[in-house]
């Protein structure tokens, strides 16, 4: 009982153009385009998200890992400072029964002999005191000087 109005012109000329009653058959691929751009994004957005977590986990992680790496580091360093002060340089090499070496003698370049070359005995000062040696006398190894602290080296520096 509906009745189309009557197109003159260049409106019947478009009409004619359109398939017939179509209006209702080309909705339903743009819905079902509309709503699978929808649901793509929103799967999209999801990976995505995902991917962003497992990413900041990992950053979690090295952060982790590179705070026990500097402090493994920080430790060892700590350990080379420690065997390679002078004490325990002197220290040890006590104990593999080595002697401070003394006066050095020179050679010059025609020969000669500068200063009075002789072998390194236990009886010479070292270069570095031991706290031990600086504060017992009594015990007559190594340093029979003033026991006074102007006078002898200060450890550490």
């Amino acid at each position: 009982m509906s009745r189309k109005p009557e197109l003159k012109g260049r409106a019947a000329r478009l009409a004619r153009l359109l398939p017939p009653g179509g209006g209702q058959a080309a909705r339903a691929p743009f819905v079902l385009l509309v709503v699978v751009l929808l649901g793509g994004g929103l799967i999209g957005l999801l990976v995505l998200n995902s991917a962003l977590s497992e990413g900041s986990f990992q950053l979690d992680d090295l952060k982790q890992e590179t705070k026990e790496l500097t402090d493994e580091e920080q430790g060892l360093q700590r350990d080379i400072d420690a065997y390679s002060a002078p004490r325990a340089l002197q220290r040890r090499a006590l104990e593999l029964g080595m002697v401070p070496g003394g006066d050095p003698a020179f050679l010059s370049p025609d020969g000669s002999v500068k200063g009075s070359p002789r072998p390194a005995s236990a009886a010479t000062t070292p270069l570095v005191l031991a706290p031990e040696a600086l504060g017992a006398s009594s015990t007559g190894a190594w340093w029979s000087g003033p026991t006074s602290t102007a006078t002898t080296p200060t450890p550490g520096r």
